[in-house]
């Protein structure tokens, strides 16, 4: 079947014309579409696996996981356990507890292979055209929310970039992190909790490569506060064994269970799960950008179809006809059959992904 195509102007305008409000979901494709040659990947977890020893490998199947903390803890609480039970076993604890180390290395090295160190490796024109684009659902006169699936830094350094010009206004975003009051100085920021999250606009759904969990705190590292690359933040961090807070599972229920485990995970997907459930008189319109609404992100995107938005806005990349283009229009054809029979039907278009010029 045909599909029409509106370009970015086109879906704005028609989602202007008839809503009240219009939110922006983000997929990988919008990393992509800054770095194709960086962030065209499946899971950090596969990057890291090409360097990975086979007795690690081995364990992340025996465990059913692609999460890297859970995988690490385990080792260490195993040489701590084989201490105890065969005390002479000290070969063995010292390898458990080096795979551990090395399991560190393996993570940051396949974050430093595919992503940008710094915020200035990308020109100051391209961050001027992603502001533009994130202009039209956060900031002065936007009252949307911004949520994203990547965990990947090129949505913060966008909003985080400085512009002189009238785009400042973007700058108006809360991702719900502020200065340590006990630490104003601090390297970091940090989480201030679900209920001082008051207006927050801007939500990482699975995380992101700059949240470490602290245990008394989530706490978030920045450029501006360090002057240090991601790679040295992350580094320094996991040395003081604070891991990353992101979802690096490749299933949709593994996700769901580790957002559930973390108050500030859980935090964003309520968020997005009551933008999805909230009928207002005016309407709810939905932009999703870069995602192929593949089943492995079935716990958020289930949501669209199980809820109230009123219109989907979603992204396609070249020739609607494409096999790949027609299996995200099958994908999001299930989410429209999700609707219950006592909401009204959701209804969808499609726009071209290149006229949104999100990165230039």
């Amino acid at each position: 079947m045909t599909v029409k195509l509106l370009d970015f102007g086109q879906a704005l305008t028609k989602a202007d014309g008839a809503y009240g409000k219009k939110h922006l979901l983000l997929g990988n494709g919008f990393s992509i579409a800054c770095k194709p040659d960086i962030f065209a990947y499946g899971s950090l977890f596969e990057e890291a696996k090409k360097t990975m020893s086979n007795e690690l490998a081995a364990i992340f199947a025996a465990m059913g996981t692609q999460d890297f903390e859970e995988v690490i803890r385990a080792l260490q609480h195993a040489a701590a356990i084989v201490s105890v039970y065969r005390p002479k076993f000290v070969t063995t604890k010292a390898l458990l507890l080096a795979d551990a180390e090395k399991l560190k290395t393996d993570l940051i090295q396949a974050v430093a292979g595919r992503h940008p160190a710094r915020p200035n490796d990308i020109s100051d024109e391209r961050y001027t055209a992603c502001r533009t684009f994130l202009s039209n659902f956060v900031g002065e006169g936007a009252h949307g929310k911004i949520y994203t699936m990547n965990y990947d830094l090129l949505l913060y350094w966008a909003l985080m970039h400085e512009e002189e010009d009238v785009l400042a206004r973007i700058e108006l975003t809360h991702d719900g992190f502020r200065k340590d009051q006990e630490d104003y100085d601090a390297p970091y920021v940090e989480w201030q909790g679900e209920g001082a999250a008051h207006g927050q606009n801007v939500h990482y759904l699975h995380g992101a490569l700059h949240l470490f969990d602290a245990g008394h705190q989530l706490q978030k590292y920045t450029w501006v506060n360090t002057g240090k690359a991601l790679v040295d933040q992350a580094n320094e961090a996991l040395k003081k064994n604070l891991f990353p807070v992101f979802v690096a599972e490749g299933d949709s229920k593994s996700k769901l269970t580790k957002i559930q485990h973390s108050a500030y995970l859980h935090h964003n997907f309520k968020s997005f799960a009551g933008v999805c459930q909230t009928k207002s008189r005016e309407g709810t319109a939905l932009f999703v950008y870069g995602h192929s609404f593949a089943k492995n992100d079935a716990h958020v995107l289930n949501m669209i179809g199980y809820g109230k938005i009123a219109h989907l806005f979603v992204s396609l990349y070249g020739d609607p006809t494409s096999k790949t283009n027609q299996t995200i229009r099958a994908n999001v054809d299930h989410i429209v059959g999700l609707r219950p029979q006592a909401y009204p039907a959701l209804k969808v278009d499609y726009f071209d992904a290149a006229s949104a010029k999100v990165w230039g």
